[in-house]
């Protein structure tokens, strides 16, 4: 319903499909979505894997609207189950799947939507696309997969938390976050060039590389913080959860009417 998938030239092309949402994630559009890298990462006929989007914003994050059960029904441990699954193993699975990816990203990507271009191996942007993580304003330190150190580095990191304020597309390629910057109408053949290129390339040795740099991140402590990281992002929702009506979804209700 809200992801497709094909496979043409050793490239599989996974499309974020629900644009008119902002290709906002509801628990469906997040299990499509594993589905589509689980059978990627199967595919022997696959060699590199392209995460794009249909619409003006590559994603405006989670969907909690849609997700959530109604205020008198959320429990810290739901919400710990919930997250821990679809959020924090979601991203660790597609961020170890042993082919190279790329992900594509245009217009807004907010809060949930780094869950899903964080865990690919290479970004290109549009020139338009603003990256951002504003869950502070909600009370809250960070997104579930709290890769901003890594991806930016702690200052900048930092700034992007406490300020809320959108990192563009120039700003990411600088700290290394995004690989290419190109404009909006060259983006899926940016994208798809750079796949084919990677995809003559041996795919044993491909493997080995990628498995060699994301081991390097472990050792130096990446599985540890993303995963003591999320309890720290846990204590927002307990934090919530005793002030009355759960107002991180009237925060979000607002956030997302800004996209429309």
């Amino acid at each position: 319903m809200y992801i497709d998938y094909e496979v043409a030239d050793k490239i599989a092309t996974i499309t974020l499909n629900r644009p008119e949402a902002a290709n906002a994630q509801n628990m469906q559009f997040l299990d499509e979505l594993d589905a589509a890298w689980t059978k990627a990462a199967a595919d022997e006929d696959v060699a590199v894997i392209v995460l794009r989007a249909e619409g003006k914003h590559f994603s405006a994050g989670h969907d909690l609207n849609d997700r959530w059960p109604s205020p008198d029904e959320i429990t810290l441990e739901w919400i710990y189950n919930a997250e821990s699954r679809r959020y924090l193993e979601y991203s660790l699975r597609w961020r170890n799947v042993p082919k190279p990816s790329i992900a594509a990203v245009q217009g807004r990507c907010i809060a949930g939507g780094l869950l899903l271009c964080w865990p690919c191996d290479l970004i290109i942007a549009s020139e338009d696309a603003l990256f951002s993580d504003p869950v502070v304003t909600m009370g809250i330190g960070g997104v579930e997969y709290h890769g901003h150190t890594w991806e930016l580095g702690p200052r900048k990191a930092k700034e992007i938390l406490f300020t809320g304020r959108p990192l563009t597309a120039e700003e990411a390629e600088k700290v290394g976050m995004v690989n290419r910057v190109v404009a909006r109408a060259d983006l899926d053949t940016a994208s798809r060039e750079l796949a084919a290129q990677i995809a003559e390339m041996p795919p044993f040795g491909l493997r080995q590389a990628k498995r060699a740099v994301n081991q390097t991140q472990d050792v130096q402590g990446f599985y540890a913080a993303i995963q003591s990281v999320f309890d720290i992002h846990q204590t927002g929702h307990g934090n919530a959860l005793s002030v009355s009506g759960y107002p991180i979804l009237v925060k979000l209700d607002e956030m997302k009417a800004k996209l429309k």
